[in-house]
């Protein structure tokens, strides 16, 4: 299936149903008198979040939603039949903008969260509605109100525990693949991975957690280069930040600042989030380099370095269990 984290729809609601001029001829009533029924509603508009979807394709197909019109009333004092509501299936995460992209709508970060957007408009008053002491006979009857309509954005950050960020190659799918069921590209050439991944990690029954990968930042990201920066949005919601350094590639401390910088241009909290630092491909380097490459690593940082190999698999428990205990610090919080 396609990755689409994005997409501008057209959305309605309806009309509300027309009120009606009718009045009463019955078999022994003298005088009869109004009795036209007012409209019924229009379908409402509204978006519900759905724990079995995981991108936006289907909007790719499908830009334009409108709600039903409300029945018009009838005689008898009848109201119009209410207009049933369009719901809109969206993955748990999206976010609604306005047309300017940034005034935010609604964020449905919940499974089953719902929200009305868009109401649909109230049936209009028939005749009866306006029957008083002095004008026995009105022969008014009102349309229905007309529906709301916007054109709107969706945006989809994915509901991870875990975000891993670092450089291109520095062995993020890999990583990914080892610890969980995912199965991403894996290839020697830099942005193998063009749109994000999710993988479920679980360490026994009752301990799990989900993982993202997403594709991997250069310098001048935030700028446009590379890939740029637009996948960053789906680590926002990470509870930690996993940082991956490549160990054989060289200077260690200039790739991890590169990716310092990018998560504070970028903003949205990520350069304060915890991060755990991950010095990757310790079978590729002799255990002199590992130790200064280490060390350089830990003192510009300040921070614990861990030494993996996601290839031979070195590493993996004891970093697994640092990841778990990072999250349950912050689910306490």
């Amino acid at each position: 299936m396609k990755f689409l984290d994005q997409a501008k729809i057209y959305v309605r609601s309806g009309d509300g149903g027309n009120g009606v001029i009718a009045f009463r001829r019955e078999r022994f009533i003298e005088f009869g008198g109004p009795d036209g029924g007012m409209g019924g509603r229009g379908g409402h508009i509204i978006f519900e979040a759905q724990p079995n979807l995981n991108t936006l394709i289907d909007f790719r197909y499908t830009q334009h939603f409108r709600g039903k019109k409300g029945g018009n009333g009838g005689g008898a004092d009848m109201t119009g039949a209410g207009a049933p509501d369009v719901v809109i299936k969206v993955p748990i995460g999206t976010q609604i903008f306005d047309n300017d992209q940034e005034t935010m709508l609604a964020d449905l970060d919940q499974p089953g969260a719902r929200i009305m957007l868009l109401k649909g408009g109230d049936g209009g008053f028939g005749n009866a509605h306006f029957k008083t002491s002095t004008n026995r006979s009105p022969r008014r009857a009102d349309p229905g109100w007309p529906g709301e309509e916007r054109w709107v954005w969706l945006r989809l950050k994915l509901i991870a525990d875990v975000g891993l960020v670092g450089l291109p190659n520095a062995g993020k799918s890999t990583l990914l693949s080892i610890v969980s069921a995912a199965r991403p590209k894996i290839a020697d050439y830099p942005f193998t991975t063009l749109h994000p991944q999710l993988g479920v990690v679980r360490l026994s029954h009752t301990q799990e957690f989900v993982i993202a990968d997403i594709p991997g930042l250069i310098a001048g990201a935030h700028e446009g280069a590379g890939l740029g920066d637009r996948f960053l949005g789906h680590v926002e919601r990470c509870a930690v930040l996993l940082h991956l350094v490549d160990g054989a590639a060289g200077n260690v401390v200039k790739a991890w600042r590169t990716i310092r910088n990018e998560l504070a241009e970028y903003g949205g909290g990520l350069a304060d989030k915890a991060e755990i630092l991950v010095l990757n491909k310790c079978d590729a380097m002799t255990p002199r380099e590992i130790s200064s490459r280490r060390a350089a690593l830990a003192k510009a940082s300040g921070q614990t370095v861990h030494v993996i190999s996601g290839v031979a698999g070195t590493g993996m428990v004891e970093l697994q269990r640092v990841i778990w205990d990072a999250i349950m610090a912050h689910r306490q919080k």
